[in-house]
């Protein structure tokens, strides 16, 4: 049986190998709750406050109605277990640029490309359905991990914001990343012949 004949399986709204992409919505509230209180994705997001679970629904139902974001559950395809999240931000149509963020919510399940794998699906989404032409990114200077991936996708970076975030009782830098569709293209898209 396909998951998509199954009425109580969740939507795949961008399938990839190992990961799909889906909507969010007010039932993830006490999901996403949690997920926001995990101490490194705290960390390497730079999440410095605390939120309530209310603060978490109407945040969910702003993001659910805003046209100029596209907020996604990332799951793995086998078992529908919600890894983390991914999001298209600031989605400027008359520029065609946006912003993308990430977080991978368990330390199990970074370092094994399904971040990377789910990069790739909301890009290609952006730069093949939304005809954006820059996607940009910001990364703090300490999340190497994430620097590597970034590049390796094809990202570039572009500058860097300076003492940007105080977290555990030091300044850091915020590098600004950034893609454009053309070289997204040269390394991910393959030729129609």
């Amino acid at each position: 049986m396909h998951n998509q004949d199954n009425p109580a399986a969740p939507v795949r709204f961008l399938e990839g190998d190992r990961v799909y992409l889906r909507p969010i919505g007010l039932d993830d509230t006490d999901l996403y709750f949690r997920m926001l209180f995990h101490p490194e994705v705290r960390r390497l997001t730079g999440t410095q406050k605390s939120f309530t679970r209310e603060q978490i629904s109407r945040y969910i139902e702003g993001k659910t109605q805003d046209p100029s974001s596209l907020l996604l559950l990332i799951a793995l395809r086998e078992t529908d277990e919600v890894i983390g999240d991914i999001a298209l931000q600031n989605i400027d149509g008359m520029n065609r640029n946006a912003n993308i963020r990430i977080a991978i919510t368990s330390q199990e399940h970074q370092g094994r490309g399904l971040g990377t794998e789910a990069m790739r699906l909301l890009l290609d989404y952006g730069f093949g359905i939304l005809n954006l032409h820059r996607i940009e990114l910001n990364v703090f200077s300490y999340n190497a991990r994430a620097i590597r991936a970034y590049e390796k996708l094809g990202f570039q970076r572009e500058g860097v914001q300076r003492e940007a975030l105080y977290y555990n009782h030091q300044y850091h830098d915020s590098i600004i990343m950034s893609i454009l569709e053309d070289e997204y293209r040269a390394k991910h898209v393959k030729k129609h012949v």
